[in-house]
């Protein structure tokens, strides 16, 4: 199984790709974020190879469709990643393929970022809804543990 930002050269995604078919494992891309700028913002890079590397990796799901070859995650990051940039990401996916699993993932206040507050429970059961509603039916909130209380 692999983790990644999604950035990797396209030969060495491909190979990731074959082994994780071979072995049953999977490649988890992290999608930041669907607008480039805010993208920029969080990452210091733009997303365009991560959404172009996400969709060619989208093209060998009929290959091994269980367990799924590709899954996505965004962190819900307060003030950055609200309802409206999941259920951006949402329908970016789901254009793809619809039952690709997706997590939405609760941020804790950390290095960098330390300022901002934990993801809320409304916060994340926003962006639940709105990638439900973009059209994903294998939609879960992770770690719910970090998330805050429903002040917002």
């Amino acid at each position: 199984c692999w983790e990644t930002n999604g950035t990797a050269n396209p030969r060495l995604l491909d190979e990731m790709a074959q082994l994780s078919l071979r072995s049953g494992g999977c490649i988890k891309f992290d999608l930041k974020a669907w607008d480039e700028s805010l993208h920029l913002a969080l990452t210091g890079f733009s997303n365009q190879r991560t959404l172009g590397n996400f969709a060619r990796l989208a093209q060998l799901i009929p290959q091994r469709p269980d367990p799924p070859l590709l899954v996505a995650s965004t962190l819900l990051v307060p003030g950055y990643v609200d309802a409206d940039e999941v259920g951006a990401i949402a329908s970016f996916i789901a254009s793809l393929d619809p039952s690709l699993p997706y997590s939405l993932l609760g941020f804790h206040p950390q290095f960098h970022m330390h300022d901002l507050p934990t993801t809320s429970r409304a916060h994340a059961a926003r962006c639940e809804q709105a990638a439900r509603e973009a059209g994903l039916s294998r939609v879960r909130i992770g770690n719910v543990h970090v998330l805050g209380p429903s002040y917002d």
